[in-house]
């Protein structure tokens, strides 16, 4: 339509009766008087519009898609945030567990020896003073640490402090080829001193070259002089094998520790002795011996065997009477000789 007066002339009488009519509508309500040709316009227009409407359908869904996925992928990554942090939470949950096992073993050998102990983490292994078996623990001389205190955890002796800093201490470790302690073997009481041998089990020489030693014996540290720096009755190990007496003044032997070494966590150190040495009494349990099956055999006769065993007599029978034959014959012979 080009723009000319009499097209603007309708445009604005169109507008002006739209407005009236809706101003009627509005005004009447319920009761509108246009409510009929609405209903008969919706009756002609309305599948038109359905038949539209589905058709643009697929169109305005990947707009939605493509609006909303950038709120989906934040949720995702919010949940793989939580996912790795419930992940870390049981990992530190499972730490703290065995943290806790381990306090609970160690608190409870300090209390069978009479221990007074100070705990501690290990924060570093190996040290600046060239060591190959330390480890740097989390107390110093803040805590009370001093110099050739002991030190043990769950499962017995870790080893001596050798270096303290204001908060935190280096450990020589037990199985360092320098560190050497004074044991007692369990029952016998028999001295010795164990050596570290790295990774490989430790060398204890006993003082007694004829005792009597064998596989599964027990060793205990012997104790210092005013406790330091070993405490007594602390475990150290069990014999895993003896060598062979030589005659001469000491005997070797070869003795698995309790502790292992390449696996500290929470440690102890001996802050005060026991009063007195409380000897084996803070040795583990020893393991239940398990009984051995024993295994009875019977053996019985079988049908073959019967069978056999009738033949048998059936044949010495047979032979029996063919040599009692023989002999009538011989007997009949004889005395027909000896007629005239």
């Amino acid at each position: 339509m080009r723009d000319t007066k009499e097209s603007r002339l309708l445009l604005v009488l169109l507008i002006a009766i739209a407005f009236a009519l809706i101003t009627v509508d509005i005004r009447g309500g319920r009761n509108s008087p246009v409510d009929g040709a609405r209903q008969a316009a919706a009756a002609v227009f309305g599948p038109v519009e359905d038949g539209l409407s589905s058709a643009v359908d697929p169109v305005g869904n990947a707009i939605s898609a493509v609006r909303d996925s950038g709120n989906r992928h934040s949720r995702l990554a919010e949940l793989e945030k939580e996912n790795a942090a419930l992940k870390a939470k049981l990992g530190s949950d499972d730490r703290t567990r065995s943290r806790l096992g381990q306090l609970d073993r160690m608190l409870k050998l300090a209390g069978e020896g009479q221990y007074g102990i100070k705990g501690a983490q290990v924060i570093a292994i190996g040290s600046a003073q060239g060591f190959s078996w330390t480890i740097t623990i989390d107390v110093g001389a803040n805590d009370g640490i001093k110099r050739d205190m002991t030190v043990l955890n769950g499962d017995g002796l870790v080893g001596r402090v050798t270096t303290v800093g204001p908060d935190t201490s280096t450990v020589l470790l037990a199985n360092d080829p320098d560190f050497t302690v004074g044991t007692r073997l369990e029952g016998s009481d028999e001295l010795g001193f164990a050596s570290g041998q790295g990774d490989r089990p430790l060398r204890v020489e006993l003082l007694n070259g004829k005792a009597e030693v064998k596989r599964g014996d027990r060793l205990v540290t012997f104790g210092s002089e005013s406790d330091k720096p070993f405490v007594p009755g602390v475990p150290v190990g069990v014999v895993s094998r003896v060598d062979p007496s030589g005659g001469g003044l000491t005997r070797t032997l070869y003795v698995t520790p309790y502790v292992g070494f390449t696996k500290l966590d929470v440690v102890g150190v001996v802050v005060q002795g026991p009063k007195k040495d409380p000897r084996d009494e803070v040795l583990p349990a020893k393991p239940k011996p398990v009984p051995t099956p024993t295994v009875t055999v019977t053996v019985t006769p079988s049908a073959d065997a019967n069978g056999n065993g009738g033949n048998s007599g059936s044949n010495a029978g047979d032979r029996s009477q063919n040599d009692s034959s023989q002999n009538s014959s011989q007997n009949d012979t004889s005395h027909n000789d000896q007629q005239p």
